[in-house]
């Protein structure tokens, strides 16, 4: 995820919520496997959790992102 973000917003810019414009204005999402499959959880305050950190991130934070999805205290 690292690698990608880094090349994609050289000359681009970060966005919010893992969202980024690349250096020729084209629009992309990072959005590592582990999130994706979080995001579809049956358990909706589990997504509803991970969901309200998410959108207050630019880059995703994993670690932050598991962390609120199982309710620990970050």
């Amino acid at each position: 995820m690292d690698r990608l973000w880094n090349a994609l917003t050289d000359g681009g810019a970060p966005d919010h919520c893992g969202w980024l414009k690349d250096r020729y204005g084209v629009s992309w999402q990072i959005v590592p496997s582990e999130v994706i499959a979080m995001a579809k959880s049956s358990d909706t305050v589990k997504v509803r959790r991970m969901t309200e950190v998410m959108m207050q991130m630019v880059k995703l934070d994993i670690a932050a992102l598991r962390s609120a999805f199982e309710g620990e205290a970050a």
